[in-house]
């Protein structure tokens, strides 16, 4: 798929070490990263976004990891990453952000869920990094969404 300067294909084994670099610059959760799940931005034959589609518990879907290199923000990247993983997965599909993000993601139609229609994974999640939220006084909570 080719838009603009870059275009999307599935991860490659080789890809793994770009992509965990653009986890870590995006500051998202590293633990438990399988390329094969990813689909990668490229441009110039540098890999300059990521995101995937992962199996959580109960049989859903979260669509998580989506990072894009800082130099190439604001360029439709995650936008076409969203659009490409959301095309065929299978409904609901869950994320998690941070509280900030929550805007960008319903314009894709995902929803915030109130604690009550969480999964138990979720609630589990939620109440972890509230905790931790509190002891680091960090400005932003998470957000859990859902289409579908």
């Amino acid at each position: 798929m080719y838009l603009a300067d870059f275009f999307l294909r599935p991860a490659t084994e080789t890809d793994f070490p770009a992509i965990k670099s653009l986890i870590r610059q995006a500051r998202i959760n590293p633990t438990k990263l399988d390329w094969r799940r990813f689909t990668v931005a490229v441009s110039g034959g540098e890999v300059i976004a990521c995101a995937q589609l992962k199996p959580i518990p109960k049989g859903l879907t979260e669509l998580a990891s989506l990072a894009v290199h800082p130099s190439r923000r604001h360029q439709g990247i995650a936008r076409a990453l969203i659009e490409h993983c959301l095309a065929d997965a299978p409904r609901p599909v869950y994320l998690t952000c941070r509280s900030s993000l929550g805007i960008f993601y319903e314009k894709f139609g995902f929803q915030i869920l109130d604690v009550e229609k969480m999964p138990a994974y979720y609630l589990r999640l939620q109440r972890l990094v509230t905790k931790f939220v509190k002891l680091t006084r960090q400005k932003e909570s998470l957000l859990v969404m859902k289409l579908g």
